[in-house]
């Protein structure tokens, strides 16, 4: 009996030992579980949180008839308009849960504003050059915050004031002009003058580019119609003309100068090719 109780007592240890590495593997598994729980948790909450789109005023639609020399520029700078919001919306999301109550106004809302102001001061000195320099459109600058992509109706958010980047700011006047006066009001196609039929004969060495960039004028007209029936109802007066004929226009002079110049390589520079690059809308 003297020699068995000591096997029984490491016995006995060792079962207790197992048993107590079974509950403890048990816990941490459960912890495991529960902190996965809690990230995904935590993570759907972010998404949630981060539902709110910051609402800029259209500035394309708001621009008088753009001269010729400073479609480009002004094409630039609404293109980066855009960029900024895009990238503001971006910060929107990695901030959500930070800072205080003032917090998107002032990290966010407030330097976009900023930028927006540089830029459409930009847009506006390009057309003073040749034109008459519009004026205000730094009204158009500030920027609102609504949630899913709807600006707020201005009533003041209630719970959750206090907290950083969510989507409790209190919004002002929604985006561009949708009134009456609308610029597309309508479908309608985009028209442009032929450039393959104004060509004179290319050489062997310039076809494949010549080919190449006939093929991309088609592309653009196909993009600005598609672009044409995404904005039915959109923009103010002008906003056919700044936001998609005028940038086309731009498109097709580039594309078409570069058939010239292949051109110009081996046989004689064709001239005034660019007339071509105007479109129309019919309706």
């Amino acid at each position: 009996m003297s020699r068995a109780l000591p096997k029984y007592n490491k016995r006995r240890v060792a079962f207790i030992g197992g048993a107590a590495a079974v509950v403890l593997t048990g816990a941490v598994i459960a912890q495991s579980a529960l902190a996965g729980e809690t990230s995904k948790s935590n993570d759907s909450a972010r998404t949630l949180a981060g539902a709110a789109t910051i609402t800029c005023p259209d500035v394309a639609s708001q621009l008088p008839e753009i001269p010729a020399s400073a479609q480009a520029e002004v094409d630039r700078n609404l293109a980066l308009l855009q960029t900024q919001i895009d990238e503001a919306n971006q910060r929107l999301v990695d901030t959500v849960g930070e800072g205080g109550a003032n917090f998107v106004q002032n990290a966010i809302l407030g330097p976009l504003e900023d930028k927006r102001i540089a830029t459409v001061n930009r847009i506006a000195t390009a057309i003073g050059r040749t034109a008459e320099k519009p004026q205000g459109l730094d009204a158009l600058a500030p920027c609102s915050l609504g949630a899913d992509g709807a600006a707020d109706t201005g009533e003041e958010a209630g719970a959750g004031d206090e907290a950083g980047a969510t989507p409790s700011a209190t919004a002002t006047e929604g985006a561009g002009d949708t009134g009456d006066d609308a610029g597309n009001t309508g479908v309608g196609t985009i028209s442009c003058p032929d450039v393959a039929s104004e060509l004179p004969e290319i050489p062997a060495s310039a076809q494949a580019e010549v080919d190449r960039n006939l093929a991309l004028l088609d592309t653009q007209i196909a993009e600005a119609n598609q672009r044409l029936v995404d904005t039915v109802g959109q923009g103010g007066p002008n906003f056919v003309q700044n936001a998609i004929v005028g940038p086309l226009a731009s498109k097709r002079t580039a594309a078409i100068e570069r058939i010239a110049i292949s051109i110009g390589r081996t046989a004689e520079k064709p001239q005034g090719l660019d007339s071509l690059a105007a479109c129309t809308v019919t309706q």
